[in-house]
């Protein structure tokens, strides 16, 4: 079924109340086994002043010059997104490819980011959802927000200045996140909340430079669920104002193997932590975690230390903790094993900047645990470790191909070839 805008379409939209018609054509394929899809036609606006609803087994998809956009002053309640479910009980294989979703956050500037307005779109108790190839932007919630769900494919896709996060996951199974491309306005970019069989690989993330440019490129917090299977391997992590990635497990005690073996490894994080206004940054923050390994990464001038055992202060870390008083993990023993990374050029913070800007630094010598093995530590501003050490880690120049255009490429004669952990 076709939706276009100049009436050649199977359903024929004139650019007001515009989910109406494509409402229609969802309904009409969900109703008719015949059909599986609905194609936008551009180039057209569509602009909605209410939610699009969408049934199993369908695809909503569109031309690249197909939008969607949210009518100006759109004064909606809390929760309520612009593309979701038709059965609010469930949802199953849905695609949703191919178009731009326009959240026009400064034309609904009555609302407030971060607190679940304007979602772009949200399912819960789905399986097998896949987002694709779509533009995203200017939003004041997340990209992609998914609950109790699972098997969910969000990738190949540009997101740009969502009010949260890009991809937010709550309580769901066998995720993965691939070749996106994440401009982070507020939260997060990618972002999961005990959830498990994770796979987030191959994306590009920064954030726009503004005061409240965002925090982390990545985050994986675990409360109340089970995080025992996450691999986050080959992202560019960059120019973020918080961390590249954040890991924090916290809440009520649990046992060891409800928050164990994340997998980090062939990342590459350069500018990291660049906000003036808070000390959570740096390259990867953690607490609360159990045997995670950290490998092969590189880091170039990160803020604050390229790898940290750190909880939060304040209540500045993002709107969804302002009113938790404690982010603190409780229990010992959180072992975190770091090797065959190349750390180089750590600097200060740039608010309270004393005792930073070291290669490792461990805040919690109480409750955590690093373990070095085998990284090449060169030019950290502040030196290389803190309430930490190493017995095999090398000090020297690491020798990249071209730095200044980020080839972290070896040059043959690199010290770290052949000098890492086996």
């Amino acid at each position: 079924m076709s939706v276009t805008g100049d009436g050649s379409g199977d359903f024929n939209c004139d650019g007001i109340d515009d989910q109406v018609e494509i409402n229609q054509a969802l309904k009409y394929v969900a109703e008719d086994p015949q059909f599986t899809t609905v194609h936008l036609k551009g180039p057209y606006t569509y602009v909605i002043s209410d939610s699009i609803f969408i049934g199993n087994n369908t695809t909503l998809e569109g031309d690249p010059t197909a939008v969607i956009k949210l009518i100006d002053n759109a004064g909606w309640a809390v929760d309520k997104p612009l593309i979701t479910q038709m059965d609010s009980n469930k949802i199953n294989g849905v695609t949703i490819k191919g178009f731009e979703i326009d959240g026009n956050h400064d034309n609904n500037l009555d609302k407030t980011n971060g607190y679940g307005f304007y979602n772009m779109i949200q399912f819960c108790n789905s399986t097998d959802i896949q987002v694709h190839d779509m533009y995203m932007h200017d939003g004041h919630g997340d990209g992609l927000k998914i609950d109790h769900s699972s098997k969910v494919q969000f990738y190949n896709n540009s997101v740009y200045k969502t009010g949260h996060n890009a991809f937010f996951a709550e309580d769901c199974q066998n995720l993965e996140t691939w070749d996106n491309k994440i401009t982070i306005r507020t939260d997060c970019g990618l972002r999961v909340l005990n959830s498990n069989h994770v796979k987030f690989h191959d994306n590009v993330i920064d954030s726009f430079y503004h005061w409240s440019a965002g925090g982390s490129g990545i985050m994986v917090e675990k409360t109340t669920g089970v995080v025992n299977d996450v691999e986050i391997y080959n992202n560019t992590i960059h120019d973020t104002y918080g961390s590249g990635i954040w890991l924090i497990g916290w809440l009520d005690s649990y046992p060891r193997e409800e928050a164990q073996n994340v997998h980090i490894f062939n990342n590459i994080f350069y500018n990291t932590g660049m906000n003036p206004n808070i000390d959570l940054v740096g390259g990867i923050i953690t607490s609360g975690f159990y045997d995670t390994l950290i490998e092969n990464n590189i880091f170039d001038g990160v803020y604050n230390a390229a790898i940290i055992h750190m909880l939060p202060t304040g209540s500045h870390v993002s709107p969804t903790y302002e009113a938790r008083l404690s982010l603190s993990s409780i229990g010992t023993k959180y072992t975190t094993v770091v090797r065959n990374n190349i750390i180089v050029n750590t600097q200060k913070c740039k608010t309270d900047p004393e005792g930073t800007g070291y290669a490792v630094i461990n805040y919690l010598p109480e409750t955590h645990t690093f373990v070095l093995e085998n990284n090449c530590l060169y030019n950290n501003s502040a030196g290389n470790y803190r309430n930490c050490t190493s017995s095999t880690d090398i000090y020297a120049d690491p020798l990249f191909v071209n730095q200044s255009i980020h080839d972290y490429r070896l040059e043959p004669n690199s010290p770290c070839i052949d000098a890492g952990y086996t």
